[in-house]
């Protein structure tokens, strides 16, 4: 029962990744392709949608959680028992998991993005005039 739990929360953790790679392909190319030469934004927008997945199932997939299920915790010598409810609680873990870990990620992308848009803004003003 427990691999099958570990198992779902994996593939949990990496169909949510994708819908969100899928889903950011584009804007993350458009803002790279604008700050980077061509040439390298290509092979960035790869880098960054290894690291959603990487990122998506290491937050989705918690494995020092799922612990829980295979050896007693605290004084007692009770193991946590895997009931439906517990099920319910670990996936939703499991996509709460990965969308806030991808979130936080792509927070962190989108504020360098950000600095680095007005540095070239800025170059290209002082250029032009």
């Amino acid at each position: 029962m427990f691999i099958s739990l570990l198992g779902a929360t994996f593939v949990l953790a990496v169909v949510v990744s994708f819908i969100i790679a899928k889903v950011f392909q584009k804007p993350v190319q458009q803002i790279l392709d604008r700050i980077l030469a061509d040439e390298i934004s290509y092979a960035w927008t790869k880098y960054l949608s290894f690291a959603i997945y990487v990122v998506g199932v290491s937050g989705g997939v918690r494995v020092w959680d799922l612990e829980k299920y295979l050896r007693p915790q605290g004084d007692s010598e009770v193991v946590a028992e895997l009931t439906t409810e517990a099920w319910v609680l670990e996936i939703y873990g499991a996509i709460m998991g990965t969308m806030s870990a991808v979130a936080w990620m792509l927070l962190v992308f989108f504020v360098f993005t950000l600095i680095a848009f007005v540095i070239v803004r800025g170059r290209e003003m002082k250029q032009g005039s």
